[in-house]
């Protein structure tokens, strides 16, 4: 084992530790707030213990930010987040490749815009602390039930959207940025040659899941912020992160007055239903040659040689 590999591992355990124990540290005050947020039914208590979870969350991000940027020395160059507001409500939509996506959105918007939500699989609140820290900030837990679920049991049909309503109906209080990974996976070459992709770097979106956020909260929300996330050397892993593997990471932030949205009933009408995908797949479009154009510019600086594995 060469010198920089037990040099790399050794910053990776430093840097997991502080995640770990900060997480852990935070948890202790999340869940005693969490819990008052309970066992209290005054509508006015609990929206007070909202916003102290809340600032919970953004001092625990901001040791995360701390840790990305002085132990894994990863470099996050953002453009469009200079007029970001935190008073505002935004919806958040970003292309998905890899889970160090979610700290890199948590960096370039600590502060600048509120505390991130994001929808999250039923499945994962039963994670070690983690699942009982989404539960008490009020993330959306959502069950995807399959084609053959629902044939087999026609009642469900609707069941997640109506857990979608609910959940967007808590945050009309206080000011919240939703998160949405449109694409629904992480992408990779395999994904994308079996859904047939028209993209170079993405797959396929699907526009339900902000539709129903929009139609939902439209009436609040202020911006639509399309988030671009280009790794110029392949979509690393968290391994790769904490390791210092992950040196440059690319973030275009285009911020869309809620006014320039197509407004409508996505699920009760069918001729609004592909006026509204067809936005979504032109922001699509553009993103697509927006992050060959990056890829383009960091190539003609760099040799571009990847150091991460990538996913068939």
């Amino acid at each position: 084992m060469s010198t920089n590999t037990i040099l790399a591992t050794l910053r990776g355990l430093l840097a997991l530790s502080v995640y770990t124990l900060n997480t852990l540290f935070w948890c202790v005050f999340l869940f005693a707030a969490a819990i008052l947020k309970l066992i209290v039914p005054a509508a006015g208590f609990r929206c007070r213990c909202s916003a102290v979870l809340n600032f919970i969350a953004v001092r625990w991000i901001a040791v995360n930010n701390f840790n990305m940027r002085l132990i894994s020395r990863t470099r996050i160059r953002a453009r469009g987040i200079e007029a970001l507001r935190a008073g505002n409500w935004y919806l958040v939509i970003s292309n998905h490749q890899s889970c160090v996506d979610i700290l890199v959105l948590q960096n370039i918007f600590h502060r600048r815009i509120p505390f991130l939500k994001f929808f999250i699989k039923k499945e994962l609140i039963w994670m070690p602390v983690l699942g009982l820290a989404w539960w008490a900030l009020d993330f959306p837990f959502v069950k995807r039930y399959s084609r053959q679920t629902l044939a087999r049991k026609p009642h469900l049909r609707g069941h997640d959207i109506e857990i979608t309503r609910k959940a967007c109906a808590k945050f009309c209080q206080l000011p919240v940025s939703i998160m949405n990974f449109v694409e629904g996976t992480r992408h990779t070459a395999a994904k994308s040659r079996a859904q047939q992709s028209p993209y170079r770097h993405l797959l396929r979106p699907k526009s339900g899941g902000i539709a129903l956020v929009l139609q939902t909260m439209g009436a609040q929300m202020t911006s639509v912020l399309d988030v671009t996330i280009v790794y110029p050397q392949g979509a690393p892993r968290f391994w790769d992160l904490v390791c210092g593997r992950l040196e440059d990471v690319h973030v275009h932030v285009r911020e869309i007055p809620i006014r320039r949205v197509p407004a409508g009933d996505y699920f009760g009408d069918p001729e609004f239903r592909p006026v509204f995908q067809e936005w979504v797949n032109d922001l699509w479009l553009e993103k697509d040659a927006r992050i060959q154009v990056i890829l383009e510019k960091n190539a003609r600086n760099a040799d571009g040689t990847s150091i991460y594995p990538r996913a068939a």
